[in-house]
């Protein structure tokens, strides 16, 4: 149900949709090694000289210590959010024919999922690493706020680099010169050559090399800590930008997917479609449903629902019995009653009942159940042999309890 107050002003204006809340926050952390990595991450990215395979020889050398480069993985994290919002995220498996997603779009698939998913797995989106932080975490601000007394990602990371900085460390100040160094070359490069290459490498291999040199102090305390915390907040955040990147990039395809399926189901009512759809697949699950579902389908009862204990189950059984009108025989030594009961039983064979008396029938009917007639009186099998079939009215009730609970289980 829509809300109209606010509705007339919401189409007037335009959302301005923006990763700026996830900008603010990698950009609260830049100080000291971290602001000198973004600054050279930046030049790397906006370089217009060098070649898309420059650029990556450049990013792999540079990233020879890759907890330090923090202007990598936070301007990874900002190109994935604008990539979301944007929808140039989710691949484009047939160019011809797809165009480029929208937000919208991907607002609409993450949503559909929220159901979908249940429907067919019986579990949460989120069980299924599919809820709405698993596709837009990053955007909502999953790394700036924790729902326990954690420090979240962001913070964390502010903390330990701001001690690291403080220490003012001579290594610290050689790998942000030798980042500059590289700065400097990029924003002068005017054209490409053996030469060019070689500075390049030369510039490029001598961040990598203050890199190391600049983990190797920082591996005792009291650096030590703040570094482990640092390779932990940067995995966290790699971590969460890669599910969202697995789950987003194929998008199309997954809901299309679990579409098509719903479609498919849709029409296993009609038993001569099912056996078309059974028929034709190569698929044993394919096969297994839509061969079965007449069968399973004569299973569900809605009067066996709500089954959580035991003494559920029991309790619907007697409900059941009692609209069937069973027991229908209590007294044993109604020897006719307990005879018709008997011809009723399916586990028994009649087939000579018609010409034997009541006795008789009671008789031959406890040896083919297996009770015991040597030294019982008529009313004593009687008796036993009444509870077996009571017994074994309770017992068809329950398996089509266990029947429905199965049919209606999703597997």
């Amino acid at each position: 149900m829509t809300i109209n107050q606010g509705l007339s002003s919401l189409v007037n204006s335009s959302p301005n949709f923006s990763n700026q809340g996830v900008e603010n926050s990698v950009n609260d952390i830049m100080l000291g090694f971290a602001l000198k990595s973004q600054t050279l991450d930046t030049a790397i990215e906006n370089n217009t000289v060098l070649t898309v395979s420059q650029k990556n020889d450049v990013k792999d050398t540079i990233n020879n210590i890759s907890y330090l480069n923090v202007g990598r993985y936070t301007g990874d994290l900002v190109r994935h959010t604008s990539s979301i919002l944007n929808g140039t995220i989710v691949t484009i498996n047939d160019a011809e024919n797809e165009t480029t997603a929208t937000f919208l779009e991907v607002l609409n698939h993450v949503q559909s999922l929220q159901s979908t998913i249940p429907n067919f797995y019986g579990v949460t989106a989120k069980e299924k690493s599919r809820s709405v932080d698993d596709h837009f975490g990053t955007l909502k601000g999953i790394l700036t706020q924790t729902e326990d007394s954690s420090k979240p990602v962001i913070t964390s990371l502010k903390e330990s680099i701001t001690f690291i900085n403080n220490a003012s460390l001579g290594t610290d100040t050689l790998y942000q010169t030798a980042c500059q160094n590289l700065i400097e070359f990029l924003a002068i490069v005017v054209g490409d050559s053996t030469d060019f290459q070689q500075t390049l490498n030369t510039y490029a291999t001598a961040v990598a090399t203050a890199a190391t040199n600049f983990n190797t102090t920082l591996q005792s305390e009291p650096y030590a800590t703040k570094r482990t915390q640092i390779i932990a907040d940067r995995d966290t955040m790699n971590t969460q930008v890669s599910l969202e990147t697995s789950n987003l990039s194929g998008i199309r395809t997954y809901t299309s997917n679990l579409t098509d399926t719903i479609g498919y189901t849709s029409v296993a009512d009609n038993s001569e479609l099912a056996d078309l759809l059974a028929k034709t697949s190569q698929t044993s699950a394919w096969i297994d449903y839509f061969e079965n579902y007449k069968t399973r389908q004569g299973k569900l009862n809605p009067i066996y629902g709500n089954i959580s204990t035991d003494s559920d189950k029991e309790s619907i059984i007697d409900e059941v019995l009692k609209s069937q009108g069973l027991p229908d025989v209590l007294d044993y030594v109604d020897l006719e009653a307990v005879a018709n009961k008997a011809k009723k039983d399916l586990r028994i064979d009649t087939a000579v009942f018609d010409s034997k008396t009541a006795e008789q029938i009671i008789t031959a009917s406890c040896d083919q159940l297996g009770i015991t007639t040597a030294n019982r009186s008529i009313y004593n099998q009687s008796k036993v042999l009444l509870n077996s079939m009571n017994k074994n009215d309770r017992l068809i009730i329950a398996n089509a309890l266990d029947d429905n609970e199965a049919t209606d289980t999703i597997s």
